[in-house]
This record gives structure tokens, C-alpha cells and sequence, in this order.
């Protein structure tokens, strides 16, 4: 995974609340077992039209929006099934952040454990987020993961994560590779163990 440590990018605004994994990425495109190819399809169904053409009015689509790395959506976003291709299709399209005021558990898991940053604020910030992005596609917002502060024009705003999980993202960890990081520590305990016979 990529580390993770300072972000500083504009926003796409989502005030849509209630988004289920099922809107992020339908069930017809769970059948790959890669995570590649998956940011192509995210949003599919609100991204294109019947006739397969991009809508224009779908925030993602439009041009002030484009490069932005986070996705600052309404209440609730995640919920719905356990599928983890919802967190990769996410950061597939190029997300490394998602904002809202609550996530399911099982998606805010596995946005950690795919490098996706689900950072949970209050509904009054989520609020002023919004209306910030909407007034002005280059409001930039700016993630400090190691003093868990968001920091926009606005003012700043502090987040929680966990730490085991913030450890990984800091520096782009899988759990293997943490467990890998510690080789040497368990190396040294296992030989200075006292075992029984």
C-alpha cells in the first residue's frame, strides 16, 4: 500500500446520505477477484446513463471536480453488504479519502485495510465541508494522519482512528508487512523464551 501521512487536495462533494455498497459498486462487476479495474465501475449506475453515456450532473463527472482525491459524502456511507470491492473501487477512481459524518463498520474496515482513509466528523462540519466544496470546486482540504487533524479554511477539525491502523497507513502496511516489521522482535522473543518440557 501507499504510505499515508499528509493529503492535500480539492474535493468532490456527494450529499447524497444512506449509500449502500451496492451503489458504490454494483453486484454485476463482483465477479474479478483483482482489485484492478474496479475504480472504472465505481458509482456505476448514477455515473452513467441508461445509455451508457457519463452524466454530466453525477458530481464525480463534472470537469471542476477532476483530481480531486477526496469524496465528501452524506451520512452513513457504506452500508448495505460486506463487500470489500466497495473500498476498492473507491480507491481504484483515485480516493484516498472519504469523509461523512458515520461509516458502517465492516466498509470503514475495509477502507483501512485498502488504504482509504474513512475519516468520521460531525454532521455540523460535514455540513460547512459541503457547502464549502459546492461554492468553490478548488477549496482544498488538507489531512495531517499523524496529528489526525483535518485542516481547511474553515478551521480544523480533529479525527479518531485506530492505532494499529493508523501505524499501517503511516507506513503502508498490509498486516503482513506489519507482522514483517516486527520479525526481528519476535525472532528475538522466540529464542529467549523459557519453554517447559
Amino acid at each position: 500500500m501507499e504510505k499515508f501521512k499528509t493529503l492535500k487536495t480539492t474535493a468532490v462533494p456527494l450529499p447524497i446520505e444512506n449509500i449502500d455498497t451496492d451503489q458504490i459498486i454494483p453486484a454485476r462487476f463482483l465477479k474479478a477477484t483483482d482489485k484492478k479495474g474496479f475504480g472504472d465501475n465505481v458509482f456505476r449506475d448514477w455515473r452513467y446513463t441508461k445509455e451508457g453515456k457519463l452524466d454530466t450532473d453525477f458530481p464525480i463527472n463534472q470537469p471542476q471536480y477532476k483530481g480531486a482525491q477526496i469524496l465528501v459524502a452524506g451520512d452513513n456511507f457504506g452500508c448495505g453488504s460486506s463487500r470489500e470491492h466497495a473500498a476498492w473501487a473507491i480507491a481504484g477512481y483515485g480516493f484516498r479519502v472519504v469523509i461523512s459524518s458515520f461509516f458502517a463498520d465492516i466498509f470503514k474496515g475495509n477502507a483501512l485495510n485498502n488504504g482509504l482513509l474513512p475519516i468520521q466528523v460531525t454532521p455540523e462540519y460535514l455540513a460547512q465541508l459541503m457547502t464549502g466544496i459546492q461554492e468553490n470546486p478548488e477549496f482544498t482540504i488538507t489531512i495531517d494522519l499523524e496529528n489526525q487533524v483535518i485542516d481547511t479554511s474553515l478551521g480544523q477539525a480533529a479525527f479518531d482512528i485506530d492505532p494499529y491502523k493508523k501505524v499501517c497507513l503511516i507506513n503502508g502496511y498490509d498486516d503482513i508487512d506489519f507482522l514483517l516489521s516486527k520479525k526481528a522482535e519476535i525472532e528475538k522473543f522466540e529464542n529467549n523464551r523459557v519453554t517447559f518440557a
